[in-house]
């Protein structure tokens, strides 16, 4: 199917048309069928981004097996765990990639001169903003797609994820290949290939993003995403809301 990012800004009725014919044909194939057409229609313009969770560990391996060589980018807000950032170098030691950080050039102490010395906790939204919202945009802003670990089993707010999607805040197509597997599939791929993992999933952390906003859960909680900013309605960063409503 021939697609191009002018068809989907110029004229929405194709937009959608484009659309939900892709997402019928990918919803009978499986992700490796999305990130083969991804290169094949946008080559290296194509990113993945990942936070190094489980769904990232699964794509990263699988472009690695198709040979599928594009950006890998992370978005570094400076207020990672350490084990994150060790995760990130093992991926790189074991696949031979550089993955590129992405982050904002606004430093934890100007931001607390300029905003508040915790504005994770005063202002959350704000600090994702600027932290992630706004570096994403300038990384996005000359690449045409991009690959995400988003699937919708990871909580309410994303339970209808699609395999293609146009992002209108960053303009670029956004894909997740991973849209339709189950918390139980993608570890059991991780186990079968022995890949790398945050080893924070096996001290409570189901979903792990920055130190003052995640926190360790019960075993026992079946949303993937608990545990993060917990004590107030936030769901999400903010990168992926554009999409999601």
């Amino acid at each position: 199917m021939d697609f191009s990012k002018n068809e989907l800004t110029s004229n929405e009725e194709l937009s959608n048309e484009l659309l939900r014919g892709l997402n019928t044909q990918f919803g009978l194939a499986g992700p490796d069928d999305v990130l083969l057409w991804g290169y094949d229609t946008f080559g290296t313009d194509m990113v993945l981004g990942t936070g190094f969770g489980p769904s990232g560990m699964f794509l990263i391996y699988r472009l690695w097996e198709l040979g599928i060589e594009i950006p890998i980018f992370f978005l570094d807000t400076h207020l990672l765990f350490d084990e994150t950032y060790g995760l990130k170098d093992k991926v790189e030691e074991r696949f031979d990639i550089r993955i590129t950080r992405v982050s904002t050039r606004l430093s934890l102490d100007e931001q607390a001169e300029e905003y508040d010395e915790k504005l994770w906790n005063k202002d959350p939204n704000k600090c994702c903003y600027l932290r992630k919202v706004l570096p994403l945009q300038n990384y996005l802003s000359d690449k045409k797609a991009w690959i995400t670990g988003v699937r919708r089993s990871q909580s309410e707010t994303r339970k209808n994820t699609q395999y293609v999607e146009w992002d209108p805040d960053n303009e670029v197509v956004k894909l997740n290949p991973l849209a339709s597997y189950t918390t139980e599939e993608v570890w059991n791929y991780i186990r079968s290939k022995k890949l790398p993992y945050n080893p924070l999933h096996d001290e409570g952390y189901p979903s792990i993003g920055c130190i003052p906003c995640t926190e360790a859960v019960e075993q026992t909680a079946s949303d993937e995403r608990a545990g993060r900013w917990n004590g107030s309605e936030k769901t999400e960063c903010g990168i992926h809301l554009s999409t999601q409503k």
